[in-house]
């Protein structure tokens, strides 16, 4: 092994790959303009939908509406709702979108109140339908303070105080620091998209450097310079281990830009959305997370990075034309997202069986690691192991170059 050798063409390698356009734009272009296309085109869209869903307003059907005069009364005065006229075939327009909710009361409903029995009033809703899913949330609220108004009424008549039925008050208060609110958050969904990316980072650069010379004619050539396959290998190896390296880093930028940005483009244009039990607010600050994590996720991915590369190299060497090595490599970027996509879920936590696991420890320590929790044991294995794959898969690609049948498939 030759460092000089390696390094020669290494930079022979890196210099084809920075003149070809499909590396500059999966290690470049993607990296930096996804995070911002990701987040501000998402960002715009929802507002543009949501605020658009609250000025229409919620058109309700009220079914036994006769028995209950005082609600329609209240509910009519309610500038969030559209009172739409009694028809019997209101489930059917819910379902066909016509309309967004509709409510169900008993017959003689206020009157059934005053004698004091029990009645239950129904919300019709399209589950899963996101203007139904406002319009159920927002005529809940509205039955919620009807009957809170009609309790004490029934109080001070019979003159009792309100906060007869209200001893205490309940309240929600957040003990955890911004950064492991922030981890918690988004935690599991940036190592997701980084380990992605650097896995097409390396992609087309592997095949390229492999199947792609066999098809231009130019593997023979390199084969016959005065040097080892092994400088070869690894001068090719560590352009690719550079390209996902650089994805890498361009895509934490990117984040971090978009990051910075994004939370004074949101407390700038602030909208109130309803988007779940509680009103919550898009301006309301950007997740924090933690500064050491993200060096710290850095360091844990690059050893993913050098898996990568040789089983990417590996596998690409195989083919006989880039279009083929496509179809090989095509179908393991599944086997990257899925491992990373169970990080993401609840239930799935750090333990000594998840550490050994390749893609699923680094996604779950980086979750920890964004979050300020270090577990210094399990980062020490993540790191160990992950460099272990990395080795066999790097040992198993110099086999590969050295095999002739391998090389010069026909």
């Amino acid at each position: 092994m030759n460092w000089k050798s390696i390094f020669v063409v290494y930079l022979k390698e890196l210099k084809d790959q920075l003149r070809d356009r499909r590396t500059i734009i999966s290690t470049i272009v993607i990296p930096t303009v996804l995070m911002p296309l990701m987040f501000f085109g998402v960002s715009v869209v929802m507002k543009k939908v949501i605020t658009k869903a609250q000025d229409e307003g919620t058109s309700v059907m009220v079914v036994g509406a006769a028995g209950a005069p005082q609600l329609m009364s209240e509910l009519q005065a309610d500038k969030k709702f559209r009172v739409l006229p009694e028809k019997d075939d209101y489930k059917q327009r819910i379902a066909d979108k016509k309309m967004r909710v509709a409510l169900e009361l008993p017959e003689n409903f206020e009157a059934r109140l005053q004698k004091g029995e029990a009645v239950t009033a129904s919300i019709l809703h399209y589950e899963g339908e996101i203007k139904s899913g406002i319009g159920a949330r927002e005529l809940d609220s509205f039955l919620q303070k009807y009957r809170t108004k009609l309790v004490a009424e029934r109080l001070t008549a019979r003159g009792l105080p309100p906060e007869l039925v209200k001893p205490y008050d309940i309240r929600r208060q957040n003990v955890a620091p911004p950064e492991k609110v922030g981890g918690a958050a988004i935690g599991g969904l940036i190592p997701y998209i980084i380990i992605i990316l650097c896995f097409v980072g390396a992609m087309y650069p592997a095949m390229d450097l492999t199947a792609g010379e066999k098809e231009r004619g130019t593997m023979e050539t390199l084969m016959c310079s005065p040097t080892s396959r092994i400088n070869i290998v690894l001068g090719k190896f560590l352009t690719v281990v550079t390209a996902s390296a650089a994805t890498m880093v361009f895509s934490l930028v990117s984040m971090g830009a978009t990051a910075a940005l994004g939370g004074s483009f949101l407390t700038s244009k602030p909208a109130a959305v309803t988007a779940g039990a509680a009103t919550k607010s898009v301006a309301s600050a950007m997740p924090t997370i933690d500064p050491a994590g993200v060096l710290g996720l850095f360091a844990m991915i690059l050893p993913v990075a050098v898996l990568f590369a040789a089983i990417l190299l590996t596998v690409s060497l195989f083919a006989k034309s880039y279009k083929e090595a496509q179809s090989y490599v095509g179908p393991l970027i599944m086997v990257v997202i899925l491992p990373a996509m169970f990080g993401m879920l609840p239930g799935i936590d750090l333990n000594l069986k998840t550490a050994l696991v390749p893609i699923l420890n680094l996604s779950l320590v980086s979750k920890e690691m964004l979050s300020g929790t270090w577990n210094w044991d399990f980062i020490a294995i993540i790191f160990g192991s992950t460099c272990v794959y990395a080795a066999v898969a790097l040992a198993l690609c110099v086999k590969m170059f050295n095999r002739e049948d391998v090389m010069f498939r026909a």
